[in-house]
């Protein structure tokens, strides 16, 4: 039975009026409370139209509503200085009450080649973006101690560890795994775990995403039984939207279909295809997902290159319609 309810978006904008976009994804963020949401998820997107600071945009959206959950679904560690990050989510986490939940992953920025010298204009060749980098910034949310100096000095007073503290948030810390020892990885470490659209497989494995998936879960579990496990499928129900609604929404879901027909490139990505239809019928296809079967909590990804007014009625059918479906409840 589904037990917590959340949705991750964007966060689109037109380059030449950006505050739009921020405000509509806030909006979008106060409907889910109202409607009584779990969560909210925010996706980087560097260098492009979409959120690129969803530490400030959980920051503001902190100060819009008292009981979401507020995550990052994910963070590329690639593009951050951990300690710095650290810094920023735990203020956002006092700020917030204690409601974030940054989701983070590995490995070098997209088109690193052509940003390198902007972003690490000394330190390019030097950087490491495997997994320490995630030990390091989980070792600064801890408390460790980020300085040999503390105490008092002049008028300041300096501390050995990253401020400001929040106790409970090296527990809602979130890994996006799309493979098999990433999960597995995720759980030794006793993470969370952020599934989401997109799996690697293997050269002898399953080619179905939804045993891979499982799979994965379930390599996760062995290492980290009491951890969380969260999954982010694209699901667009139609009960009250417009025919105008739908084949558009019919038209985005063919034109990525064939992506999802067969393991891409040479890291064979497989992508999930995206769920359309009633909220009976979504509910009748998750139900016979091995990966969803594995999870009771989701985080439903919005579709890209929608309205405002699609976000709404696809939000509003989830909550009221496809939630129900699955046995949750709404958050009084």
């Amino acid at each position: 039975m589904l037990r917590s309810l959340g949705f991750l978006t964007i966060g689109l904008f037109d380059r030449d009026d950006p505050g739009a976009g921020h405000r509509s994804t806030l909006e979008i963020i106060e409907l889910a409370e109202r409607l009584g949401f779990d969560s909210a998820w925010l996706r980087h997107r560097h260098l492009q139209y979409g959120i690129s600071s969803p530490v400030a945009v959980m920051a503001a959206a902190s100060q819009r509503t008292s009981r979401i959950q507020l995550g990052t679904a994910v963070t590329p560690l690639g593009w951050e200085n951990p300690l710095r990050l650290a810094e920023d989510l735990a203020t956002v986490d006092v700020l917030s009450g204690g409601r974030v939940n940054p989701g983070i992953s590995v490995g070098p920025p997209m088109h690193y080649e052509e940003v390198k010298a902007s972003l690490y204009p000394d330190t390019a060749g030097a950087e490491d973006f495997g997994f320490e980098r995630v030990e390091r910034f989980m070792r600064f949310v801890e408390g460790v101690p980020a300085s040999t100096f503390a105490g008092h000095e002049g008028i300041e007073d300096f501390s050995e560890r990253v401020e400001p503290h929040s106790p409970g948030l090296r527990s809602r810390l979130w890994y996006g795994a799309a493979s098999l020892s990433s999960a597995r990885r995720a759980g030794e470490h006793a993470m969370n775990l952020l599934t989401s659209s997109v799996v690697f497989a293997t050269e002898d494995g399953p080619t179905d995403f939804a045993d891979i998936q499982a799979e994965q879960i379930h390599a996760f579990r062995d290492a980290h039984p009491t951890g969380r496990v969260s999954q982010g499928l694209v699901v667009i129900p139609t009960d009250s939207a417009t025919p105008e609604q739908v084949a558009r929404y019919t038209a985005y879901v063919e034109s990525r279909t064939p992506r999802t027909l067969a393991p891409q490139g040479p890291r064979r990505i497989l992508v999930a295809r995206d769920l359309l239809g009633s909220s009976e019928q979504i509910a009748e296809m998750l139900q016979a997902h091995a990966g969803y079967r594995e999870v009771s909590e989701v985080a439903f990804a919005l579709p890209f290159t929608l309205e405002h007014d699609d976000y709404v009625q696809i939000l509003t059918d989830i909550a009221t319609r496809l939630g129900p479906a699955l046995g949750w409840s709404a958050a009084a």
